[in-house]
């Protein structure tokens, strides 16, 4: 049986904070990247909100968005 973990609810009457969402990562034409897999990279397409074109040297990789592996030097 497996179990899903749900979200937990933050209740108003609570006496502790809020958990804070991470804010959604964006990339422009041109920033350097690196990815866990892929290694260094360089921006070189957007399409706003699904996906970034990155050049990686030895491929060009299309990362989809939410970029969970990928991080902006």
């Amino acid at each position: 049986m497996t179990k899903h973990a749900a979200p937990k609810r933050h209740l108003a009457t609570s006496p502790f904070k809020a958990p804070v969402a991470p804010a959604p990562k964006h990339f422009a034409m041109g920033d350097q990247v690196t990815h866990d897999v892929y290694g260094l990279g360089r921006v070189i397409g957007i399409e706003d909100g699904i996906a970034a074109l990155v050049d990686f040297g030895s491929a060009q990789v299309r990362v989809l968005s939410p970029y969970a592996k990928m991080t902006k030097l």
